[in-house]
């Protein structure tokens, strides 16, 4: 396989090997500082997914190739037995991985999503980025003004913003694909297929003030992931990692050892 479609990664520490995958419109630099929390005591690769952050931009995006990716990803690096944390599209990507290929994944860390089928809900951020032009919103501030009129939350802008660069002097540009995840919004809220299972120790985390993981989704998860357990990270919504970061790291640090 071209080298070119090994997906980026920024990697630090030593031990066994945690595999960190963010979600939607995000990208790896997200979790930089957990990241470097985790890395005392863990291998900690925190990876861009396809159309995002650094890695390859390509015209297919769904789930099948996400979990494909991240296999190629675990072979070209030679590594076996190890632990995954995924959040939100990047925990839909962690689950089908686990269901496809257990035997690479010794325990699963699921935050805030659920097996379940979420409906398409990011049609006013897709419509606030298509608005963006370039050549015409040429500097941080211009581009935040055009999204601020289809995007009123500052948090979500802030976060959208993050993938804002200069892909050469004068010229701003998405990190992401934005074609290709226009195209395939629908893919994102995909359920996991039915009467796949993983056996093994699975952590779910959900945000005490966010509706993603509701005691409606526990029978769908217990099915799926039958040697699970719902932890509530307080005072959170769906970021929880960023909202409550403390928690965070000490419930997955107790799980994982």
């Amino acid at each position: 396989m071209s080298t070119n479609l090994i997906l980026h990664a920024t990697t630090k520490g030593e031990g066994i090997p945690l595999l960190i995958l963010h979600g939607y419109f995000g990208m790896s630099d997200n979790w930089k500082t957990l990241g470097n929390q985790f890395s005392e005591d863990f291998e900690v690769h925190l990876i861009d997914q396809r159309n995002h952050g650094r890695s390859f931009h390509e015209d297919e995006f769904n789930y099948e190739v996400l979990v494909e990716d991240l296999f190629n990803y675990i072979q070209h690096h030679k590594l076996e037995k190890v632990y995954i944390i995924g959040h939100s599209m990047g925990g839909k990507t962690a689950m089908l991985f686990a269901v496809t290929y257990p035997e690479l994944v010794e325990k699963l860390i699921v935050v805030d999503i659920s097996p379940r089928e979420y409906q398409p809900h990011h049609n006013a951020i897709l419509a606030g980025l298509n608005s963006i032009d370039f050549s015409v919103d040429n500097s941080r501030g211009k581009v935040d003004k055009k999204l601020a009129t289809l995007i009123p939350e500052l948090g979500v802008r802030q976060f959208l913003l993050k993938n804002v660069y200069w892909v050469e002097k004068g010229q701003l540009g998405f990190r992401f694909n934005l074609e290709s995840l226009t195209e395939n919004n629908s893919e994102v809220g995909d359920a996991l297929p039915p009467f796949t299972v993983f056996e093994k120790e699975t952590l779910f985390l959900k945000g005490e003030k966010s509706n993603y993981i509701t005691e409606n989704e526990e029978p769908i998860i217990e099915a799926h992931f039958p040697n699970s357990k719902i932890v509530e990270i307080k005072n959170a919504g769906h970021w929880l990692h960023a909202e409550n970061s403390k928690q965070f790291y000490s419930e997955v640090c107790a799980f994982l050892k």
